[in-house]
């Protein structure tokens, strides 16, 4: 079983900050840590690993060996605070998380925690081993953790083709459809303990790509590679967008985008402006898509097409049916809002909420239909067009806030008599969270302003940093109805006693 065979062998298939490594090599290493977990570790199939990595080469050696020995692997977000991390170690029930220092020192979570060097140090004895006979095992793949009924998290499963050498192809046969077909290098600009630029990277890796690994999003460094390394492929989000726009004139100028065949973007809502200044200056290479954790890619629009029907995120793609429905589950005709179902044409249960029947069968209308909760309509030709990215969660930079994590934060809080957070638009995130407050009876120490201060660095403590609300409005009592739901309507200036921007 080969991973790297669309590859000269000495081609360079990986390359981060810190190394490069052939194909090769990392076909090599890919066996070598298959071996590892399945003799060292005594890891068996459907057991979890999960990874608590920076953006580096060994994060697609690990997926792949973890792949090929047909375990969960979890990517772990760094700015994740401790609280929230155990909680997804303890709910994956993972056996091993690797980690490189990006976050707190390792703790006690049930499983056993290995730095990468000890990874490293493990697998030397394993070198020379080659995959034999493991193409027709079960394979494994990426568990992503998305929003839950309670606020926490949620793993999400998506179905697995039953034989290891069907899923590699499968990924390689996603990525053609997506314009990932391993003609050119790939640039990863994003973290890859997001689902976009970890399998977007990895479907054009297993076509014959060489990916090139950036640390972090800087705007310089991503013009200067696209410039060195002659970048076809990449994934950007509008963030992305918007710094790069936000560079100097004459270094915009000077740019040439023309080895650029392929920017896909997506993960955020996207100002129109934002999207025709990008096509002004590198061209129709720009191509949109809307998908979610749950089942993965389901259209695709190009720029021309964008063009044509402004704000539309395109049209099926061949395996999926969309369309969108009432509150009574009554398909809705074209240019009606409704709930948006998207069906797999072959598959009628392509994922499952792991531990969570109940939100899982939520989640499905009847006929394979299935909705992560995004609102829209579909015109005459069959292009979605989304109203709104989910009800209550929120969509900043490319990255899912869950409200409801924030509001149990900060209820904890003795100051905080109730709290509401929602997301509104913004023009560089897409979204930011803004928190409606209402602090308990009684005397304040200092300032309604000292107040918010001092809350927002105790939930520092607690959440992750982009977590934090931008913006926190304090209003003297919150509209409810009986039933405890927020009156959205009632949440106004009359009940405002001021408005804080961060």
């Amino acid at each position: 079983m080969k991973f790297f065979d669309r590859f000269h062998e000495n081609d360079i298939a990986l390359n981060d900050a810190h190394r490069s490594i052939t194909a090769a090599q990392a076909e090599a290493r890919v066996h070598a840590l298959f071996s590892y977990f399945r003799s060292d570790l005594a890891l068996l199939p459907g057991e979890t690993i999960a990874l608590l990595l920076s953006n580096r080469l060994e994060v697609f050696e690990l997926l792949l060996a973890g792949i090929a020995a047909g375990l969960h692997i979890v990517p772990l977000n760094h700015q994740l605070k401790r609280e929230e991390l155990f909680y997804i170690l303890k709910d994956s029930n993972a056996r091993i998380l690797v980690h490189d220092g990006v976050s707190e020192d390792p703790f006690d979570f049930g499983g056993r925690s290995l730095s990468i060097e000890r990874i490293e140090e493990g697998i030397e004895g394993h070198l020379g081993t080659r995959l034999e006979d493991v193409g027709d095992l079960p394979p494994g793949g990426p568990t992503i953790y998305t929003s839950g009924t309670t606020g926490r998290p949620k793993a999400v499963v998506r179905s697995r083709p039953p034989r290891l050498v069907e899923a590699v192809r499968a990924f390689r046969k996603t990525g053609a459809l997506f314009g990932l077909d391993g003609s050119g290098a790939h640039l990863v600009a994003g973290p890859l303990y997001h689902a976009a630029p970890l399998l977007f990277a990895l479907y054009d890796l297993l076509n014959g790509a060489r990916v090139i690994i950036h640390p972090r999003f800087q705007p310089r460094a991503l013009l200067d590679s696209i410039r060195d390394e002659q970048i076809a492929h990449l994934h950007l989000v509008p963030t992305h967008f918007i710094r790069l726009l936000r560079l100097p004139e004459q270094e915009r100028t000077a740019f040439d985008p023309s080895p650029i065949r392929l920017a896909l973007h997506g993960a955020a809502p996207i100002a129109p402006s934002v999207k025709r200044a990008m096509i002004e200056w590198w061209g129709p290479k720009l191509r949109e898509y809307w998908g979610a954790t749950e089942g993965g890619i389901y259209t695709l629009i190009d720029a021309a097409e964008w063009l044509e029907r402004e704000g539309s995120v395109g049209r099926p793609l061949p395996h999926f049916e969309i369309a969108a429905f009432d509150e009574r589950g009554r398909r809705l005709p074209p240019h009606h809002i409704g709930t948006l179902y998207v069906r797999h044409r072959e598959n009628p249960e392509p994922f499952v909420y792991r531990g969570d029947p109940g939100k899982t069968r939520d989640a499905y209308l009847g006929g394979g239909f299935f909705t992560a909760g995004d609102l829209g309509h579909l015109d005459e030709a069959g292009y979605v067009y989304l109203s709104a990215r989910r009800s209550d969660l929120i969509l900043s930079g490319g990255v899912n806030i869950y409200p409801k994590e924030i509001e149990a934060a900060a209820i904890d809080d003795e100051a905080v008599e109730d709290i509401y957070v929602f997301g509104e638009p913004d023009e560089e995130w897409g979204e930011r969270v803004v928190a409606a407050i209402a602090f308990r009876p009684g005397p304040m120490s200092g300032t309604v302003e000292s107040a918010v201060e001092a809350l927002r660095k105790r939930l520092a403590n607690r959440l992750a940093g982009y977590k934090l609300p931008r913006v926190v409005e304090v209003h003297r009592s919150l509209p409810r109805n009986e039933a405890g739901k927020i009156r959205k309507g009632d949440l106004g200036v009359e009940t405002r006693i001021t408005r804080i921007e961060f």
